[in-house]
């Protein structure tokens, strides 16, 4: 007499050639089932049982709705999900709510992989190849999403800052290029450093260009929204910016970003000295102290000189109070300090992707995708060194070549 198959027997027999196929679907036989069990909880009872009590959970089962598929990061499955009638408000299922097509996750993915590099158009093909068939998603897919990304930027840009204890910002501008725009436009951002070490993006602005007003009119609208003065400002040497800051938080110091000024030093030098420059250049900004940098930038304008280099000597004199202003904080945040990286980085990967921004016709259909990548980059910022000493600094402690030098202000208070 044959063996009885059994169900054990039935599974051990999955290969790996449908191994995801099986996976599939016990996954979505146990989301089926879930989604009866939570109707049993709200009925209070299962599948064609009576009433028990006059005063029994109201409501019925009324069969199922369509079928529909929902695409999660392991695949799309296709589920029915129960209805009921008879309740008052509506039923809402916690588990599968009206309208879902996909998981939250499979949403966060697709911001991620346009960040890598992957085109509007590539989206069908790949996530088909990785996510099913039938997953819901396509090019055009994207475009709306695109489109809910630009509402939810509105609503960003409009939120309220005075709950933030900003200590740092850095500023910058990513020129972007979009199909039908003959001039690269200005998106301007502003990330702060908050005194609990978090980094925050706060502003993503596009603009014609990098300008005292544009600028102006990007902090006049932070401070509108409760954005406190912060303690000190890190950007390049582009006027616009400082401008437009002494004409909103006057009382903000200023740190010029140290890698824009060493590549205006470098470009001065003829390339065959360039080496040199740099050794001696680098050294400046990593000096221990104030001193010490104003002697190793003497030396390097000595070499210039030496060489007949007056026009690179000359360099390192414009602004150069500012490009010490670092010196003034805990030594411990003067590698957040010293150049705008900390805005920069994200930029890095940003504006190899800024080349697809001319797959939109403006500037302004690009920002609200540039703005997603942003967020999407700031779940991996690096948290700000010694966060300790950073309510300090937002409380007004002062720092001399990065010691502190008077006792905190609320204890002297006190």
């Amino acid at each position: 007499m044959p063996k009885q198959t059994t169900e054990s027997t039935a599974e051990s027999r999955v290969t790996w050639n449908d191994l995801e196929t099986c996976l599939r679907s016990k996954m979505r036989e146990w989301l089926q089932e879930l989604l009866e069990a939570e109707m049993d909880e709200l009925l209070g009872r299962r599948k064609s049982e009576r009433r028990q009590a006059v005063d029994a959970a109201p409501g019925y089962r009324s069969g199922h709705g369509k079928p529909r598929r929902l695409t999660l990061c392991n695949g799309t499955v296709t589920l029915r999900r129960p209805r009921v009638r008879g309740l008052q408000p509506r039923f809402e299922s916690r588990l599968l709510p009206l309208f879902a097509r996909r998981t939250p996750e499979v949403n966060a993915l697709l911001p991620e992989l346009y960040l890598h590099g992957l085109a509007l158009g590539d989206f069908d093909l790949a996530l088909r190849g990785l996510l099913g068939e039938e997953a819901p998603l396509s090019a055009t897919t994207v475009a709306r999403l695109k489109a809910q990304w630009d509402a939810e930027r509105q609503q960003w840009a409009s939120r309220s800052l005075a709950d933030l204890q900003v200590v740092y910002l850095w500023v910058d501008g990513v020129y972007v290029k979009a199909g039908l725009e003959r001039e690269k436009a200005a998106v301007l951002v502003v990330l702060a450093g908050l005194s609990d070490g978090r980094k925050e993006l706060l502003a993503l602005v596009p603009g014609h260009r990098e300008s005292t007003e544009s600028w102006s009119d990007v902090l006049r609208d932070l401070k509108a929204r409760g954005l406190s003065a912060p303690k000190l400002v890190v950007g390049d040497g582009h006027l616009g910016i400082w401008a437009g800051l002494r004409n909103v938080y006057p009382e903000a110091k200023e740190q010029r970003c140290w890698n824009h000024r060493l590549c205006n030093a470098l470009d001065k030098v003829p390339k065959t000295r360039q080496a040199h420059a740099r050794l001696l250049l680098t050294q400046i900004p990593y000096a221990a102290t104030q001193q010490e940098a104003e002697r190793l930038k003497a030396v390097y304008q000595h070499w210039c000189r030496q060489q007949g280099l007056e026009a690179a000597a000359l360099v390192l004199d414009r602004d150069w109070e500012r490009m010490l202003t670092f010196y003034q904080f805990p030594k411990a945040h003067w590698i957040h300090l010293r150049t705008s990286n900390p805005i920069e980085s994200p930029f890095a990967a940003l504006r190899l992707r800024t080349d697809a921004a001319k797959r939109f016709k403006q500037v302004e259909n690009a920002t609200a995708v540039i703005w997603k990548m942003l967020l999407v980059a700031q779940g991996r910022f690096r948290r700000l060194n010694a966060p300790e000493l950073l309510a300090e600094v937002y409380h007004g402690v002062t720092f001399v070549n990065g010691v502190r030098v008077m006792e905190r202000a609320w204890e002297v208070a006190a």
